[in-house]
């Protein structure tokens, strides 16, 4: 449930705004701020990224197609911007919500040296915490 905390708080705020605004006879601002606090909830939802396995898929996964794994959370706005810049090509990777996935996030803490860091990239046995997308989008061609 907490994967969904933050996206239906942003929800419920933008229909606040929204009836607010429509209240004092503006339904064109309401609109307007329903729209973009639907959109940020949606951005850091959850359904913004491919669907998530677990460390143990991935890892076997990963061994046979050579893809890098992305362990990520939902929420944290440096997976959202890696997703967004890597585009279409983020489909190649295998993706491990730590939030999902404990053994995923021991992972992470193992890499990072016991914090949760996301997000973390694993591409030939190498890792990199928060890299740059286009290092990360030259590896998934």
């Amino acid at each position: 449930m907490r994967r969904w905390t933050l996206p239906l708080l942003l929800a419920a705020i933008g229909l606040a705004v929204a009836v607010r605004q429509a209240d004092e006879g503006s339904p064109v601002a309401a609109a307007v701020w329903s729209a973009v606090f639907l959109v940020l909830a949606a951005g850091l939802s959850p359904l913004a990224f491919p669907r998530s396995v677990g460390a143990a898929e991935a890892r076997r996964r990963s061994a046979d197609d050579g893809r890098p794994i992305i362990y990520w959370r939902p929420g944290c706005q440096y997976c959202l911007r890696l997703r967004l810049r890597l585009g279409r090509a983020a489909r190649r990777a295998h993706w491990v919500d730590i939030w999902r996935d404990p053994e995923g996030a021991a992972e992470v803490r193992a890499i990072t040296g016991g914090a949760e860091t996301v997000p973390t990239v694993v591409v030939s046995g190498r890792s990199q915490v928060n890299p740059d997308p286009a290092w990360l989008r030259r590896r998934l061609k």
